[in-house]
């Protein structure tokens, strides 16, 4: 797959992330909350829903969006649409993570660590749902501060994508794998 500049460089914010195009893949959407909205008008209160929804391929895919709509199901639908369009590659060793990394947004904190084969995913929550759709099997986790589901997701997503794996570390020094871990 070849990469283009604005692939390289995630919302320019992140390095290193491989941004996905949806087709070919096997993606399964799981849904994180659904949030009743009500807006106060002369005429009386008019109610909305905003859904969202992570989706992920279980093989290191995985995306996250938002919907909003009069109904739930559209508001689901619509929510689904945007994960996609939002689809990153993240790196796995074994069914975990490469190393220990820390996300925050807003008022919510995660920390996710890398876990020996048969731990599991120790996780709550919207954190429980990304690391799923993304595919790991053995991690331990923490969420701390705000729970609110979009803090959250958003949290686990900075964390993920501020994620390198030992190869992407030796082509960005310029060096060879066995430098990157005997110095």
């Amino acid at each position: 797959m070849v990469l283009e500049k604005e692939d390289l460089n995630f919302n320019n914010m992140y390095q290193n992330v491989e941004s996905v195009k949806p087709s070919g893949l096997d993606l399964k959407d799981r849904l994180v909350g659904v949030q009743r909205v009500t807006k106060v008008t002369k005429g009386g209160r008019a109610f909305g829903f905003s859904a969202i929804v992570v989706v992920g391929d279980g093989n290191g895919v995985v995306g996250h969006g938002l919907g909003k709509s009069k109904d739930v199901a559209s508001a689901i639908a619509k929510a689904v649409e945007d994960a996609k369009k939002n689809l990153v590659r993240i790196p796995l060793i074994k069914g975990t993570l490469p190393h220990e990394q820390k996300g925050k947004f807003g008022g919510a904190r995660v920390n996710i660590i890398p876990a020996a084969p048969g731990t599991g995913v120790i996780a709550g929550g919207a954190l429980r749902i990304v690391l799923e759709a993304v595919g790991v099997h053995d991690v331990l986790s923490k969420s701390q501060g705000s729970s609110n589901p979009h803090n959250v997701v958003k949290a686990t997503f900075e964390a993920l994508l501020n994620l390198r794996d030992a190869n992407t570390i030796a082509k960005n020094r310029g060096i060879s794998l066995q430098k990157v871990f005997n110095g």
